[in-house]
């Protein structure tokens, strides 16, 4: 049995009266790196925010079934959403880091988080530099504003902030999107190197991304996983037509 950290059951997502997430069943192995695709509107990104519970903080929003990570739903009454959001990082599509120092933007979920001990600080901060592969391009200009970063580098600096306070699943939605293609294949080694220290889940709209990058792929459309399995299986041998008609660019 596949070593799986997330998993899960029959899970439906509501905003209001419209359902956007429907039975959706699906294991997340740790260490691999698991691609979303589908067309626009079709649920991606409201079931990557699921998992962390990004969507409570939207009105009228509601859950059914189960999100479980390493055993025990996200969901249940009592669970700590703070520490999973620690547990579970994510990047944005656009870039956002604060209007601060590139140290103080990775040190800033340690600080938030309680940390004190000014050594561990640095550290770590050059840890999750080094890891998110900026550490070589920023390390003379550590006090520096973030906002003088280029696009990619500013992505990159996102990346080092979500990986400071050391989770153990990292979420990005559209992580190149914004990116010129060198930035993109930046980002893309990136993803590649971190799935061995992290689970990661991954929102993007690119095949060819989807196919470079990830084990595994999930197609969904209109609210429901239509197929899932390993990456190179859903692009050359897609069990139904339509992941097929999609893949080849035949929809969406």
């Amino acid at each position: 049995m596949a070593d799986v950290k997330i998993a899960t059951q029959e899970f439906n997502f509501y905003y209001g009266n419209f359902k956007a997430l429907k039975n959706i069943n699906i294991g997340i192995e740790k260490n691999k790196v698991t691609a979303l695709i589908g067309p626009s509107g079709c649920g991606k990104s409201t079931f990557l925010r699921s998992l962390n519970r990004m969507n409570d903080v939207i009105l009228g929003a509601r859950v059914e079934g189960t999100v479980a990570i390493d055993g025990q739903n996200i969901y249940d009454r009592g669970i700590d959403v703070v520490g999973l959001r620690r547990r579970v990082g994510m990047v944005f599509q656009k870039s956002n880091p604060f209007p601060k120092s590139i140290f103080d933007n990775v040190a800033y979920g340690l600080r938030i988080n309680g940390e004190r001990d000014k050594a561990k600080i640095v550290k770590q901060v050059e840890q999750s530099l080094k890891d998110s592969a900026l550490w070589d391009e920023v390390q003379d200009r550590l006090n520096d504003s973030a906002m003088d970063l280029s696009g990619g580098q500013q992505q990159r600096l996102c990346i080092a902030r979500a990986l400071a306070v050391q989770p153990e699943v990292i979420l990005m939605d559209e992580p190149a999107s914004a990116l010129d293609p060198i930035a993109t294949q930046k980002i893309e080694e990136l993803i590649f190197k971190l799935k061995e220290k992290y689970t990661l889940v991954i929102v993007t709209h690119n095949m060819q991304q989807a196919a470079r990058v990830s084990d595994y792929t999930a197609f969904f459309y209109l609210g429901e996983l239509i197929e899932f399995g390993k990456t190179d299986q859903i692009f050359t041998r897609p069990k139904l037509k339509r992941t097929e008609d999609y893949v080849t660019g035949r929809f969406g």
